[in-house]
């Protein structure tokens, strides 16, 4: 008879196979019979509950996720009402499986599993029992076993009463008690540990006003590494030192360029135009740089950009997906230096459709590194205008969603501070190298499709009922028609802003409109991009500060068997995890940038505190007016208790509040002379009065202030009495 296979045996086979296997197989590949069957089922489920294997449909067996049957899960989020989990202390550089947890329901639904409304929030743990369903893993609540330690980041203030912490996070308002200063002094940036009702101090981060600590306060707070460890620096210096080899596609004779921005970190796309002979369309060469040549699948380098995502872009800095020898160096496409790149040719037809596409790896070498604001009079690139106007021309047709909403760009001096915020100049040089990244994008998804190969798109999906509802119930409060029973297509949004004039409206509505969309992100699935109205597309041009414009280069090396680099059997069966990562790693990156902008705009207005400042109101809730800061941004509260003197009744639908005596009417859009009370650049928070002050007397006999819910069912108002002092 014979003896049992050892564990690693077992794993290589099920690895190995060719399909699905089952522990039938598994018994005849090695010989076992007999009562030594119940010996291997007895082993088998041990390395299921160890997380080595998991067993599938139909008693199928293959390599596990490093799960265990039952382990301690972390509630990353919760989405419509479902709890989504990851295993408590997750080490390995891959991103942890996705895992659904389901409960069951209490109450009149008792007894039948659901995802349980609102049962579980972000930070709680449970032990669970896992479940490998062959469309991911579902969890099975066990117990409950409380939330873990809360790392909390804020300023260490004392006062008579002893040691407190000023969160910096605006939504916290109260402070919380520090029974351990861990030798922090007070006015300190400091990481926190919550223990109950108090903090100890566990780092402390320095100055929050000097130089360089804005950006970091929102590194911190998202947990964006920003520190590589020596074993990714050293691979990729050995990786940056790579001989590009004789294969290469040699376009060195092309005066290929970039088109940046002038304060640009990195130079990772490149463009070259000339026309046909026969004047029938244009020969296009968009290069990128060529990642996945110096990134190879397995390595750490790889597994911390992976980790990463993408590189975040501060005023103050950047923090890289790829190590800056690689970045700024082997990677960034510089004037007069050879440089390998992933070539797009694409034959672009008169009419500015695309007639075809090849794609190589090529060897470049950059004329010249241009900025947006030279390119308009810069020497040689006629035919890149001219095959742009005809792709340009193309792009109208397809009447995409295009907002014009303005970008603010800060500013900082030699000594890092505020020198002025400016809105971003939009040249017609930014709307052709975005047209030209564009048709390389759909090229690369098309060229994929072509060989059945996974493709990451970049998916916008159409917006939902609810949220076109509630947009037409908006623009029906300020005259604007919005007809039901349209097929939604981005040129319906298009006709309702070309058809207003004031411009104030037009920004206005088109905030409201952006609102109405859907979010983009990262899939195996091909649903299209509504924004930009393509069928397919997918991100392409940016490897160097996208993880998914890497895998998108490796999947092309692969299908086109275009060298070394190309996307593995592992990548491909790991893709969707990968895309739902990723699309979180730039949320977190977009939430990051978005803060420290609004921290820095707070600091460049904290010397104004107590002036008036002109405000447009950009939300109208029941607790009063939200507001930005004219031609700087920052977003701010204007509490209902300092509208003024009057009973305000706030309308959810119209998104108004409206003084009963006085008639005083407050909505979206409008702009207001306001007081700047104050300015917090480690929240980022701004706060309004108006001219007169603030009015906190308690309404109609005292007691706190209130606000009721009034009308038909869903439609909301509330009152608020205000009192001059």
């Amino acid at each position: 008879m014979s003896d049992l296979p050892v564990r690693e045996a077992i794993l290589e086979f099920v690895k190995a196979a060719p399909g699905p296997v089952g522990r039938r197989e598994i018994a005849k590949a090695f010989g076992v019979r007999g009562d030594q069957r119940r010996g291997l089922r007895a082993l088998l489920n041990e390395m299921a509950d160890e997380g080595v294997i998991d067993f599938g449909p139909k008693k199928s067996v293959y390599e596990g996720g490093g799960l265990p049957r039952v382990t301690v899960l972390r509630v990353t989020h919760v989405e419509d009402g479902r709890a989504f989990a990851a295993p408590e202390g997750w080490d390995r550089p891959d991103p942890p499986p996705r895992i659904v947890i389901k409960e069951l329901r209490g109450g009149r639904g008792g007894g039948r599993q659901n995802a349980r409304q609102s049962a579980l929030g972000t930070g709680d743990r449970v032990l669970a029992r896992i479940e490998e369903t062959g469309r991911g893993h579902i969890a099975h609540v066990m117990k409950p076993i409380g939330r873990a330690e809360e790392q909390l980041m804020g300023i260490l203030r004392r006062d008579a009463s002893g040691w407190y912490l000023q969160s910096a996070d605006k939504r916290v308002r109260a402070m919380l008690p520090v029974d351990d200063a861990g030798g922090a002094d007070a006015g300190e940036l400091v990481l926190a540990r919550k223990e109950g009702r108090t903090a100890r101090v566990t780092e402390r981060l320095g100055d929050p006003f000097a130089p360089r600590s804005i950006s970091l306060i929102a590194i911190h707070a998202k947990g964006i590494p920003d520190r590589f460890s020596e074993d990714v620096l050293e691979e990729a210096e050995k990786a940056a030192d790579l001989p590009l080899g004789d294969e290469r596609e040699d376009l060195r004779h092309l005066p290929i360029i970039t088109i940046d921005p002038e304060d640009a970190r990195d130079h990772d796309d490149a463009i070259w135009v000339e026309a046909n002979e026969d004047k029938d369309g244009w020969h296009a060469v968009v290069a990128i740089a060529d990642v996945s040549f110096y990134v190879r699948p397995g390595t750490a380098l790889d597994r911390e950009a992976r980790k990463r995502g993408n590189s975040v872009y501060f005023p103050d800095r950047v923090v890289p997906m790829l190590p800056e020898v690689l970045s700024a160096g082997a990677c960034s496409i510089v004037e007069n230096k050879d440089r390998a790149v992933m070539a797009c040719h694409l034959d672009i037809a008169a009419d500015g459709s695309l007639r075809g596409w090849r794609f190589s790896r090529a060897v470049i070498r950059c004329t010249a590194n241009i900025a947006y604001e030279q390119a308009a009079e810069y020497p040689g690139i006629d035919a890149m205008w001219e095959a742009w106007r005809a792709l340009y021309a193309a792009r109208q047709r397809r009447e995409p969603l295009e907002l014009d909403l303005p970008e603010r760009r800060v500013e900082l001096d030699e000594d890092g501070r505020v020198a002025r915020i400016a809105v971003r100049e939009r040249l017609d040089a930014h709307k052709m190298v975005e047209d030209y990244m564009i048709a390389a994008n759909v090229a690369a998804a098309k060229a994929l499709e072509a060989k059945r190969s996974p493709v990451v798109y970049r998916a916008h999906e159409t917006p939902s009922a609810e949220k076109i509802d509630a947009l037409r119930e908006y623009l029906k409060t300020i005259g604007i028609p919005f007809a039901k029973g349209q097929v939604v297509k981005p040129a319906m949004f298009a006709r309702v802003l070309d058809g207003i004039e004031d411009d104030l409206l037009r920004e206005q509505v088109s905030i409201e409109v952006l609102r109405s969309q859907t979010q983009a992100y990262y899939g195996t699935d091909n649903f299209g991009h509504f924004g930009l109205s393509l069928a397919s597309y997918a991100h392409f041009t940016s490897p160097i500060r996208r993880y998914s414009d890497t895998l998108v280069h490796r999947a092309l090396v692969r299908s086109y068997k275009l060298g070394a680099g190309g996307l593995t059997d592992a990548e491909i069966g790991e893709l969707d995890q990968i895309a739902e990562h990723i699309s979180k790693t730039e949320r977190r990156a977009m939430e990051a940038e978005r803060d420290t902008t609004d921290r820095y705009v707070a600091a460049y207005l904290a010397e104004r505190e107590g002036e008036m400042v002109t405000a447009r109101v950009t939300g109208v809730t029941k607790h009063g007016l939200f507001a930005t800061v004219d031609g700087v941004g920052g977003d701010g509260l204007l509490p209902m208790r300092a509208l003024g003197v009057d009973y305000y009744n706030f309308d959810e639908t119209s998104r108004t509040i409206k003084g009963e005596r006085t008639g005083e009417t407050f909505s979206l859009g409008q702009r207001l002379d306001l007081k700047l009370a104050e300015a917090n650049p480690v929240t980022g928070g701004l706060r309004f009065e108006r001219a007169d002050g603030e009015f906190a007397l308690p309404p109609r006999g005292g007691g706190k202030p209130r606000t009721k819910h009034r009308g038909k069912a869903g439609k909301k108002s509330g009152k608020v009495k205000r009192r001059r002092g």
